[in-house]
């Protein structure tokens, strides 16, 4: 099953046909709202607002833990993110779309970052985050729509909710060689493999961050509500179309990821532990 992690301003999947509401706790902590499940496009999803439906929650305080688990205790094998982004490179212009294949991490430390330690030892390759099968059929369904895609793009992650430095803009730009700047797929991503989930982010653009001699051209939240409304339209469509085709089969070291990845023996670990553990390995 797909799910759908919504971002700034996708708060509700408009013409998702509710069929159940997830009010649940993790051994993590609670996610950031109701997990909604229903039938999209005739298939069924499940949709989890990453702020919360009030939009409430800032990038540092969202669970990330607690929703990456309780989608996949839910039947989730897929993740759809949709998140805003800042563009560092002038083609990536305000309003297209980008498929994120690589995280750069520059977040803070504020963030839990994984669902190991406290006695159970694990580590996964991230070398590749985003799931290659899962972005191809999200590039397929773009093409089949003409919609334009930016593909192959690396992310670049910051701790917020302060708008950058053009220092920092410049940084991410060129000593990083970043293409998009956000606040939210970090740690997400990674959680998500963690949890054996395919994963990939369809990034909504909403300014040129800060990099730019212009300054009507750096982000502010004015500029991101001008451009975000119409352009998470499009990725609505896109999951829409993307829904409309079987997914290929998600690769052998993502699916199965954690099968060299613990160091703990199973029976070093407790009870709850273990029930954690499975949800993850499931």
């Amino acid at each position: 099953m797909l799910s759908v992690i919504g971002g700034s301003g996708l708060y509700k999947l408009d013409g998702l046909i509710v069929e159940k509401e997830h009010d649940i706790e993790t051994p993590f902590g609670k996610p950031s709202d109701i997990i909604i499940e229903g039938l999209y496009a005739g298939q069924r999803v499940l949709f989890l607002p990453r702020h919360g439906r009030n939009h409430d929650l800032l990038p540092h305080e969202v669970n990330y833990r607690a929703n990456i688990f309780a989608l996949k205790k839910l039947g989730a094998r897929y993740v759809y993110s949709v998140s805003a982004a800042g563009s560092l490179r002038e083609e990536i212009k305000p309003g297209d779309l980008a498929l994120a294949a690589q995280y750069y991490d520059h977040t803070k430390g504020w963030r839990v970052y994984s669902f190991f330690g406290g006695g159970v030892a694990g580590h996964v390759s991230t070398a590749y985050p985003a799931c290659p099968s899962l972005s191809a059929d999200i590039e397929a369904a773009a093409k089949r729509i003409s919609q334009p895609l930016h593909t192959g793009k690396t992310y670049a992650c910051v701790e917020g909710p302060r708008l950058g430095t053009r220092a920092e803009s410049f940084f991410l730009r060129d000593a990083v060689r970043a293409d998009l700047v956000g606040m939210t797929n970090v740690p997400e991503a990674f959680l998500a493999r963690e949890a054996q989930m395919a994963y990939c982010t369809v990034c909504v653009i909403t300014d040129y961050d800060c990099w730019m001699d212009d300054p009507a051209q750096h982000v502010s939240v004015e500029k991101f509500l001008e451009v975000y409304g119409g352009a998470v339209e499009k990725a609505k469509a896109l999951l829409g179309e993307l829904l409309k085709a079987p997914f290929t089969d998600t690769p052998e070291n993502i699916r199965s990821s954690l099968k060299t990845s613990i160091l703990t023996p199973d029976k070093n670990m407790h009870a709850e532990q273990r029930e954690w553990l499975d949800v993850l390995r499931s």
